[in-house]
């Protein structure tokens, strides 16, 4: 009996993932929770010419969690996998916050309309146009991207980060 794995297969261009889905890399860093640690961390991160786009800590009593997001994924999964940093990645959704009175009920609105369950949310160091954006965890990704993008939220990918003009920081 010959089996073959990879010969003649695919991959689904829809299933693809690069710089231009809309979707972010988040680096979920396990730092000691003492002092010094996170100052280590940004230092790290920073000699290297790495731009953070965002930083949130969850905290408990013997580590935190830091969830990083950089304006070069790719070089800093590099950089991750040669420290001593325990890490792994997950993705979020980098949505701009619209021109609305109320900006964060427009976003979670379309979302709970889609049934689609937010876990948390944190501010980016990214404008464009002017506007504010939020790093966005779901459920259900692929949902919510499609949510958004028909109710007309403009969604951010990795490209976006990496040609960013208008970086706060």
């Amino acid at each position: 009996m010959s089996m073959d794995f990879g010969e003649g297969d695919f991959t689904d261009a829809a299933t693809m993932r690069g710089r231009d889905w809309p979707a972010l890399t988040q680096f979920c860093v396990i730092i000691e929770n003492r002092v010094g640690s996170l100052n280590q961390l940004m230092q790290h991160l920073e000699r290297h010419d790495v731009r953070i786009i965002a930083l949130s800590i969850v905290d408990t009593i013997d580590v935190a969690i830091a969830r990083v997001m950089l304006d070069q994924v790719e070089r800093g999964r590099e950089l991750f996998e040669l420290s001593g940093f325990t890490f792994f990645e997950n993705e979020v959704l980098g949505v701009e916050l619209p021109d609305h009175t109320q900006p964060f009920v427009a976003v979670l609105s379309a979302l709970l309309q889609a049934e689609v369950n937010v876990n948390y949310m944190y501010p980016l160091l990214f404008r464009r146009a002017g506007h504010s954006s939020i790093a966005v965890h779901v459920e259900d990704l692929d949902t919510a991207t499609k949510v958004l993008r028909d109710k007309g939220f403009g969604l951010i990918s990795e490209s976006d980060l990496m040609n960013d003009d208008e970086h706060f920081g």
